[in-house]
């Protein structure tokens, strides 16, 4: 049961990345027809989900894989590193949507 718990949370992941290609794909389609991109809101609708995904996929495909301990420990650290750099631009991007709005 856990085993299949751990590739649902990979499957997810693959869900989130492809979720974020197609919004990238929507928003050129959109551009081309002459519609504007919103620069604010384009980090939640296309990177935070490709980051977020594929943190997800790094933190459970090496230990399903049976990788070496120095890979499982390679990725986790990139992946606080993910963490860290999503959380960096998700905080100033909410703070320039906010700000726009006139609300901070």
């Amino acid at each position: 049961m856990l085993r299949f718990m751990d590739w649902s949370v990979v499957a997810l992941g693959c869900l989130l990345v492809l979720g974020s290609l197609g919004s990238r794909w929507w928003e050129r389609i959109m551009v081309s027809k002459g519609h504007s991109p919103d620069q604010g809101i384009r980090f939640f609708w296309t990177w935070f989900p490709l980051l977020m995904g594929l943190g997800m996929i790094g933190a459970k495909v090496p230990g399903l894989l049976h990788a070496p301990h120095l890979v499982v420990e390679l990725i986790g650290a990139l992946n606080f590193a993910l963490t860290i750099t999503v959380l960096f631009f998700a905080l100033r991007s909410g703070r320039r949507i906010f700000r726009r709005r006139g609300t901070v």
